[in-house]
């Protein structure tokens, strides 16, 4: 087995408008998503910190760095799943995330986990 196959994170993402928290005449847009992180590969991990990138519609980049997810900092043995909740606010209806998460594998490796841009959107702005 190769080092990648051993150090390998499936990340997936599935963001939601959410129109009771968002103020469309303020220019206030704001999105929940909720993200799914699964062990593929055969070592146990642990997820250190995030990074995100996150682009308005006008093209404006935020990041955002910080230890863990939601105050927590989950250790996955391989085949196992950690799902949460999270929000952000963008000026503009539509907008998209990309990162990575630091993580440190049982056996002392530290390795990123990607995460692959995603779209926010305002319902019935994009075709």
């Amino acid at each position: 087995m190769t080092d990648t196959a051993k150090y390998e994170i499936a990340i997936g993402a599935t963001p939601q408008f959410l129109d009771e928290q968002s103020d469309v005449a303020a220019g206030r847009f704001v999105f929940a998503y909720t993200i799914s992180i699964r062990n593929i590969g055969s070592v146990a991990a642990q997820l250190i910190s995030r990074h995100w990138i996150i682009t308005d519609g006008d093209g404006t980049v935020q990041e955002v760095r910080g230890l863990g997810v939601v105050g927590k900092q989950p250790v996955l043995k391989p085949g196992e799943s950690f799902e949460y909740t999270s929000g952000c606010a963008l000026s503009t209806p539509v907008g998209t995330m990309r990162g990575s998460y630091q993580m440190t594998a049982e056996d002392g490796t530290r390795f990123e986990a990607p995460i692959a841009e995603f779209t926010l959107a305002m319902p019935r702005v994009l075709h």
